[in-house]
């Protein structure tokens, strides 16, 4: 009891010694101003189209986040293509730089255990990623404050809120990642590299691969009036293995309200419903719960195999 009360006592030292680095670091300066201009233009971009709407819509703060402006794309678009990026580049040299500086077993001899230190390394990284996406989010409201001339509403604040935390939740699955593969590497460019292919097969190729995998797995019966229900279910779970494809679908129920389903819906559970109206938030949560559950489940499991591949490494140089 006592080495596990003990292993713990230099998250705390870690977690602010890998947060001011992360805060400071050029390369995340560089980062911060690439996703604060691009996902404020956006944003920018977008407010117009949306000042048109704020007597047709009870939810116009909500479509800030959702609406597109040719050429650009929408924030939310914006996001899940720069979060990945920016979660990698916190976490893929996280442990193998140690090792290159031949520092690690400096900092081990001291009395910090191999728990604190992955364990505050990959907080350090949560913390600064979920700042940045906390000041981006403000910065979006203000903005949408400022431009249309009104404040959001209650639901839109809990809407929104509940949509940053997913996004954070989002962001975890890729450092994780990172952090996984700079344990297994000890090149930080073949990290980089793997953390990168990973996420452009999920992002770019993934949606390609699907219809193949489901054609295989689960091919339609003309035979069986359901199979081709079948047939999609199967697809749209295969999908979801993808992280993008989960933050997608969260993104769906919280930022649009009117979501009643994430998939295909029989004629018989759709009455009594009325087209149109939209959720409250609790039951847009129930919708997304699956989705929301498998990412935080994605972080534990490449936490916990990262974890355990540390603990078995020759830390001595």
């Amino acid at each position: 009891m006592r080495r596990e009360g003990s292993a713990l006592s230099g998250v705390g030292t870690v977690v602010l010694k890998e947060l001011a680095d992360n805060l400071t670091s050029t390369r995340m300066r560089l980062l911060e101003l690439l996703i604060f201009v691009t996902g404020a233009g956006a944003a920018y971009s977008t407010i117009g189209e949306v000042r048109q709407q704020l007597s047709e819509y009870p939810f116009v703060f909500l479509l800030i986040f959702t609406a597109a402006h040719e050429p650009l794309p929408s924030f939310v678009a914006f996001l899940g293509f720069l979060i990945p990026i920016v979660a990698i580049a916190l976490g893929f040299d996280a442990v193998n730089s140690e090792f290159n500086r031949r520092t690690m077993s400096r900092i081990l001899a001291q009395p910090i255990y191999r728990d604190a230190l992955l364990i505050g390394k990959f907080l350090a990284g949560l913390i600064t990623l979920a700042v940045v996406l906390s000041a981006l989010w403000l910065l979006v409201v203000g903005l949408g404050i400022l431009m249309l001339g009104l404040p959001p509403n209650t639901d839109e604040v809990l809407r929104g809120f509940a949509f940053l935390l997913a996004a954070i939740a989002y962001g975890g699955v890729w450092l994780a990642l990172a952090l996984l593969f700079s344990v297994i590497f000890r090149s930080a460019a073949t990290a980089a590299l793997a953390s990168l292919a990973v996420w452009l097969l999920f992002a770019f190729f993934w949606q390609m691969l699907v219809p193949l995998v489901t054609m295989a797995v689960a091919p339609p019966d003309p035979y069986d009036p359901y199979s081709a229900l079948h047939t999609i279910n199967v697809g749209m779970d295969i999908s979801r293995i993808s992280p993008n494809t989960l933050f997608s679908e969260a993104t769906l129920a919280f930022l649009s309200p009117t979501t009643r389903a994430l998939g295909p819906v029989l004629s018989s559970q759709m009455q009594g419903a009325i087209r149109g109206t939209p959720l409250p938030l609790g039951e847009s949560i129930a919708i997304v719960w699956p989705q929301l559950t498998a990412l935080l489940a994605s972080v534990i499991v490449l936490f916990v195999i990262a974890y355990i591949l540390f603990q078995r490494q020759e830390v001595r140089a």
